[in-house]
């Protein structure tokens, strides 16, 4: 699995960061999903592989400016580049009303439909065909969510050795019991499939999450994930003179969490523009989490291993 920053900054833009958005492509997936949509996310993917035309869906996690004021414009590209394809939008239902608004108001018509999904009434969505999705619900000043994403398709893998021990020689059946059919040796001898596919490894895990000044909230969903991607929009000094208003959460919150729960790889993002090195962050996370942490930057792509190792893909 493999995901790509589109932006990292909370609130308001800077020079070297955008505001929230992210790109997820399952392996082996033709169709990649954006999870927010801050403004000028459009521009950021024209710097990327992704194509509009092949987006299978939008996750938007709350209806706060910096996570969904680029969706519109968005939309209206993908029509003028003439999508006919259907688009899924999983979203709080005012993600809803501010399309529509928009829409209404600019006369903006697109050229395909819009199926929006509200997460407040399913909190699981199988309709995509790479990967399982689950929301969340976050503490934030509006209704927040976050996002598991799950994929389905996990290889199986023949034990050879067992194969040769047994005498059964490689050949076009080999390819038979991989794909799961039983099959019958010339001296009509079955041979079970079942009998010969190693235990497949656990499917790889990634929760996105929206705003949140609880992530304990994620710690169901944590329990078998690969990685959390969190905001860190303060450290824990800056968070306490700000107050609990914003209903944000700090470096060391989320990183003591991430300890707690086991979590092996923490990405944290949605940093404060105040913080133009993210020293203070990388300090104050450190000394909480022992697990392979990243820091996360505008279009920094990661990629998430078969067996749940996460590393930053090179440019």
């Amino acid at each position: 699995m493999e995901f790509q920053f589109l932006g990292t900054s909370a609130g308001t833009p800077t020079r070297a960061r955008n505001v929230t958005g992210l790109a997820l492509r399952a392996p082996g997936g033709k169709a990649w999903y954006l999870v927010d949509c801050g403004e000028a996310t459009q521009h950021r993917i024209l710097r990327t592989g992704f194509s509009l035309m092949t987006l299978g869906a939008v996750f938007i996690t709350h209806i706060h400016g910096d996570h969904c004021y680029g969706l519109p414009g968005l939309l209206a590209s993908a029509g003028m580049l003439n999508r006919s394809a259907p688009l899924l939008i999983v979203a709080p239902p005012s993600v809803r009303r501010f399309v529509q608004a928009v829409c209404e108001t600019s006369e903006l018509t697109l050229p395909y439909p819009l199926e929006f999904i509200d997460v407040e009434e399913a909190m699981d969505i199988d309709r995509l065909p790479d990967v399982g999705v689950r929301a969340t619900a976050l503490s934030h000043r509006v209704p927040t969510f976050a996002y598991s994403f799950t994929e389905k398709q996990i290889e199986r893998r023949l034990d050879i050795d067992k194969l040769r021990r047994d005498g059964i020689a490689s050949g076009p059946g080999w390819g038979r019991l991989q794909a799961g059919e039983d099959i019958v040796l010339a001296d009509g001898t079955p041979v079970r499939s079942a009998d010969y596919l190693r235990q497949p490894r656990a499917a790889r895990k990634i929760i996105v999450a929206g705003d949140n000044d609880t992530p304990s909230l994620l710690a169901a969903q944590a329990q078998d994930a690969d990685v959390l991607i969190h905001e860190a929009t303060y450290t824990q000094a800056i968070l306490e003179k700000i107050g609990p208003g914003p209903q944000h959460s700090s470096a060391k919150m989320v990183a003591a969490f991430a300890r707690e729960v086991k979590l092996p790889n923490l990405v944290l993002t949605h940093f404060s523009p105040r913080y133009h090195d993210l020293g203070e962050i990388e300090e104050e996370a450190r000394g909480e989490y022992e697990g392979r942490l990243f820091l996360a930057r505008d279009l920094q792509r990661y990629a998430l291993e078969r067996q749940g190792e996460l590393a930053l893909v090179p440019d």
